[in-house]
């Protein structure tokens, strides 16, 4: 993986590279971003990159007493350059022996002590086929269904045993390890090899959540904040990337707010028509009474938690380009026709508070479905809030 198969973050890519361009490179360093921001593949090409540069030429005493170099100093490689170097291609496999990775794993059977080189294999393939993938897809790829994923002591115990073994032929011995959030008190085990490393021994750890990690690990490292790439850079990745039309790609970069992992979720389910549901919706709320509103949560229950959490995001960004239609006129929003004018019939039904209100339940909404509420009574619930937040006209908000 190179930086040119990560989308965006041009900025990030930048500093990156000057880093081992000026010799600043930290020995401990946290990338940190938001699911669907790439932090991982950056991360992962960054690790690649820096285990293929040459090593620099050894330094030997002279017949007069200094110190003279057997070859010239390497010159800096640009990272878009590094694919070039012998090193690279065991890099790109993942299969380099200097380049080590730690991530959550479960046990395979009832008292099992796994780590993660117990999983090497799957992750290579994880990697390759979902770079932007999350930690729920790489439990559900291994087969963990309600299994809890955990870095343990064991796999500290063998990350401390690596790092401490000379490197084979790269001048770094690097370790990516993702998501230290799954790290408890055992990642206290690491906190010594982690501000006193060997010589020339780099950690890469990427996360999602700050504050799910160990402080004195956190303390430790050099912050890499990686955003959310732009709207066009999503769009442009849906087209080029995934094969996906120009008017799908504007759609749905519109909707998953720069996180590409969900952008390609909401690709897989681009046909369904969430525009004919929400209408249905509507109308069931404010016109249509009980008996409608009891048909539509019925079949709203029966798409399954990712439909659900799509149709959910998709009235949530109608309400958001609803709401700057009323600000900023027509004009101001990138929306099909269709779209636009859905948008601004529901500025008819709906003041800007009022539409401010319903995007807060939505959200709640959402945060439910992730973790498995019941989608009956969700669905049932947000239709009463919905129709007493409409038919409401002095309500702000709902309590």
């Amino acid at each position: 993986m190179q930086f040119k198969d990560v989308i965006g973050q041009i900025p990030v890519k930048q500093h990156l590279a000057e880093m081992v361009e000026q010799n600043r490179l930290s020995h401990a360093l946290l990338f940190l971003g938001k699911e669907g921001s790439g932090a991982l593949p950056l991360a992962m090409a960054f690790a690649q990159y820096v285990v293929s540069l040459p090593q620099a030429a050894p330094v030997v005493e002279d017949l007069f007493g200094g110190m003279t170099a057997l070859e010239p100093a390497p010159s800096f490689i640009h990272p878009d350059q590094i694919a070039a170097q012998p090193a690279f291609q065991r890099a790109a496999q993942l299969i380099h022996p200097d380049l080590h990775f730690s991530f959550p794993v479960i046990p395979r059977k009832s008292g099992d002590k796994p780590t993660s080189n117990d999983y090497i294999s799957e992750w290579r393939e994880f990697i390759s086929l979902y770079p932007y993938g999350n930690v729920y897809d790489w439990l559900q790829f291994i087969g963990a269904e309600n299994k809890q994923g955990n870095i343990t002591a064991d796999e500290c115990n063998d990350i401390i045993r690596q790092l401490n073994l000379k490197s084979f032929e790269s001048e770094y011995k690097v370790l990516l390890l993702w998501m230290p959030e799954y790290l408890g008190k055992e990642g206290n085990k690491l906190l010594k090899l982690i501000e006193e490393p060997p010589p020339n021994t780099l950690f890469i750890l990427v996360a999602e959540n700050e504050e799910m990690i160990l402080p004195t690990i956190l303390s430790r490292c050099q912050l890499i904040k990686i955003p959310m790439p732009e709207d066009i850079e999503i769009e442009q990745a849906l087209v080029e990337r995934a094969n996906a039309n120009m008017d799908t790609a504007r759609q749905i970069a519109g909707i998953c707010e720069g996180n590409y992992h969900e952008a390609l979720q909401l690709l897989q389910h681009a046909d369904e028509d969430w525009q004919s549901l929400l209408r249905e919706w509507l109308n069931a709320t404010l016109k249509g009474g009980p008996i409608a509103q009891v048909k539509f949560v019925e079949e709203v229950s029966k798409l399954g938690r990712e439909k659900q959490k799509q149709f959910i995001r998709y009235f949530n960004h109608l309400l958001e380009q609803s709401i700057r239609i009323k600000i900023l006129g027509a004009d101001g929003v990138m929306l099909g026709d269709n779209e636009k004018d859905f948008a601004q019939r529901l500025n008819k039904i709906a003041s800007v508070s009022q539409q401010q209100g319903i995007i807060e339940e939505l959200d709640k909404a959402y945060y439910y479905v992730e973790r498995n509420a019941n989608a009956k009574m969700l669905f049932q619930a947000l239709t009463i809030k919905l129709y007493h937040i409409i038919q409401n006209k002095t309500l702000i908000l709902m309590g």
